[in-house]
């Protein structure tokens, strides 16, 4: 009796040992991790962008509709730009009110993310017509996305790619179910969607974030696309 009793007590220390391990791994040890990649993506992110805009679509000129909502008539200008390697570097997001400098990766795969904010495959880029979706973090890997429940409408977001910065403004803010992936649906304008989970330390919602483009290479070609497609419709 007195030696399953020992066994007993031996495997509970063990259990408490490894549970405790566990956690400060998850707390701790992954953003150790998070840390060197997004320092050793932040090298890289500068040469790859300098590749990147060697390679980018000549600048198309749009014709500006006299009614179309810009500030100069005639011509605009639309900076394309080619869709990132999965798992590449291609971005680099600010916010100043959260103090939030991250490198952002294409694909939302679980490495992936580890690594930083993953932009999802099949939407738009940022900086692009459409809606971006970026994805991140709330808890472990660096918790990019840890206070995101802070921002409010007005707060703006940068996020620099290889055709220049984009700015957008934070529009609106909201949780849904796992399953809503009606958010990720693409819709006029330009538009940044940004997906974590909700509450912290919980996989049981996700916080989106909305915001839109108010600055950037494409805003004035944006807004002529957009007064077309009204028209039109």
């Amino acid at each position: 009796m007195r030696h399953r009793v020992q066994i007993l007590g031996w495997t509970l220390i063990w259990s408490g040992l490894f549970i405790l391990g566990y956690l400060g791994w998850q707390l701790i040890g992954t953003d150790v991790v998070n840390a060197r990649a997004q320092a050793e993506a932040e090298l890289q992110l500068v040469a790859s962008l300098e590749q990147t805009r060697l390679e980018l679509p000549p600048v198309e000129e749009v014709a500006v509709p006299t009614t179309a909502p810009v500030s100069a008539p005639g011509t605009v200008e639309y900076h394309q730009e080619n869709l990132p390697e999965e798992d590449s570097e291609f971005a680099h997001m600010s916010i100043e009110r959260l103090g939030v400098e991250a490198v952002v990766f294409e694909g939302v795969s679980q490495p992936t993310l580890a690594r930083g904010p993953g932009h999802m495959p099949g939407t738009s880029l940022p900086g692009q017509p459409g809606n971006a979706v970026i994805s991140g973090h709330r808890t472990t890997y660096g918790a990019p996305f840890f206070d995101f429940d802070l921002l409010k409408p007005g707060d703006r977001i940068e996020i620099e790619t290889a055709i220049g910065t984009h700015v957008y403004e934070v529009r609106e803010s909201f949780v849904v179910l796992p399953t809503d992936v009606w958010v990720t649906n693409d819709k006029p304008g330009g538009w940044l969607t940004l997906t974590t989970c909700s509450p912290k330390f919980s996989a049981r919602e996700r916080l989106i974030i909305t915001a839109e483009l108010v600055e950037g290479p494409n805003v004035d070609y944006i807004s002529v696309l957009e007064g077309r497609l009204e028209s039109v419709s």
